[in-house]
């Protein structure tokens, strides 16, 4: 890495990510192993709860993973594998589930915290239809209470939909030399359930894609509340005649909680990618230099231009000798800082947009962003990271906010409006998953059309 790329890199972790611990690394793994695509087959996954969901996609990739659901945080994956075509599984996640997600209203006089106070699960995870359920509609034992543990009993219930989704062009090339064009359409793996809390009824959406992608997804439906208008026009907006019924706007702010298992339990690394321009023009554009820094310790960080993040497993290769990583991309989002980190001790409190990624390390009493109810081992990420614990075994917590201001076509009911972020595969595999057969020798730079 050049200098210029360390400096840039550096300046910019130190000024938006005040509690983030960094340090220079490309971590160099002792006896590293590489994949062997020669051993091919499904993931052999043992769940406690259900049958594991298993699904062969289009390109002939498969995922593996087990599915339960919890009262607090609706469905929760664990066990998360992908097989590459014609290769080996590769585990990729531990547990994947949503944790947390704050409702504040405008006026400064409501906010929901509807994961830790009512929950996605029990009564509030709805049966689903065919209408809401194209696929398979998986059932599996929803207690009537909370977790189960007071009266009141229970019922197998249908409530995940697994689904196989068209996800569109995978990929299109005309290489120019009048061969014929390569094309293809990509099939998803898409999981739902939906969740009724208050007025709203939410979908927890999960999609897998056939290039080992992952797609974290909370839409919201269902009906504004009625008890929050206004004649406040600074805080909502006119959905009624004329100048009336202000509906005041309000923000979801989601936090999900994603524990790797990248090539195996513990042993990930993160890093973080930053670019930026050196101030210098080329002949036809300016120059812009990137690099990576270590996060080797439990922080937060936030977004900016040209930023990414990815964990890394430093000790398995793939076929071309670079370590199998996973990237986080953010969505569209809008920044946020919940309530409960307003006043905290620790960091929060002059920081107005909050952080766009934590990450801790793993702690099975750590499952909320906030209002942990696990309270000895803290009560929020904030909480969590404080200590600064040496990275290995990581929990990334993925925050995306969306503020929503009312529309005349939010009534009734709601137009479904969506957030989330997907995790990208890095040099999980040494070509694209599924190269078609014209393509499997393109390996690095491509020989020049003749």
């Amino acid at each position: 890495m050049l200098p210029t790329v360390v400096a840039a890199a550096a300046i910019l972790a130190l000024v938006v990510t005040a509690v983030l611990i960094v340090e220079r690394a490309i971590p160099a793994a002792p006896a590293p192993r590489v994949q062997d695509p020669a051993a091919s087959g499904a993931a052999d996954v043992d769940c406690a709860e259900n049958d594991p969901v298993a699904q062969e996609l289009g390109n002939g990739a498969t995922w593996t993973m087990c599915w339960r659901v919890d009262a607090a945080r609706g469905l929760v994956l664990e066990d998360v594998h992908f097989t590459p075509p014609g290769a080996r599984p590769v585990q990729v996640l531990a547990e994947l589930s949503i944790g947390q997600l704050e409702v504040p209203y405008d006026t400064g006089l409501r906010n929901t915290e509807d994961i830790t106070t009512q929950g996605f699960g029990g009564s509030h995870m709805m049966s689903l239809s065919e209408t809401e359920c194209l696929g398979d509609r998986l059932e599996t034992y929803v207690p009537k209470i909370g977790d189960g543990s007071v009266g009141g009993g229970g019922e197998r219930r249908p409530v995940l939909c697994q689904e196989e989704v068209d996800g569109g062009i995978a990929y299109r090339s005309d290489d120019g030399t009048g061969a014929a064009t390569e094309v293809a359409r990509r099939t998803e793996l898409r999981l739902a359930t939906v969740s009724k809390v208050g007025w709203y009824e939410y979908v927890s959406q999960y999609s897998f894609g056939s290039d080992g992608t992952v797609r974290s997804d909370l839409g919201a439906t269902g009906d504004l509340s009625p008890e929050d208008y206004a004649d406040d026009p600074a805080h909502g907006w006119p959905v009624g005649p004329g100048e009336s019924d202000y509906a005041t706007s309000h923000s979801h702010n989601a936090v999900w909680r994603v524990h790797w298992a990248l090539g195996g339990p513990g042993g990930q690394v993160v890093e973080q990618y930053d670019a930026a321009p050196t101030g210098e023009q080329g002949p036809r554009a300016p120059l812009v230099e990137g690099g990576l820094t270590r996060i080797s310790h439990e922080g937060t960080a936030r977004a900016a231009d040209r930023r990414w993040w990815r964990v890394v497993n430093p000790d398995v290769l793939n076929e071309d000798g670079h370590p199998i990583s996973y990237q986080v991309d953010l969505g569209a989002t809008t920044p946020f800082q919940l309530t409960q980190d307003h006043h905290h001790t620790d960091g929060g409190s002059d920081d107005a947009a909050g952080y766009a990624v934590a990450f801790t390390e793993a702690d099975d009493c750590q499952l909320f962003a906030t209002s942990n109810k696990e309270g000895t081992c803290g009560a929020g990420v904030l909480d969590f990271a404080q200590d600064g614990a040496a990275l290995s075994d990581v929990v990334t917590w993925v925050a995306v906010g969306f503020h929503h201001v009312a529309r005349d076509e939010d009534q009734s009911p709601m137009e479904m409006h969506w957030q989330g972020f997907t995790l990208t595969p890095r040099d999980l595999t040494a070509q694209r998953a599924d190269p078609p057969p014209a393509r499997q020798d393109v390996n690095g730079r491509p020989s020049p059309p003749r």
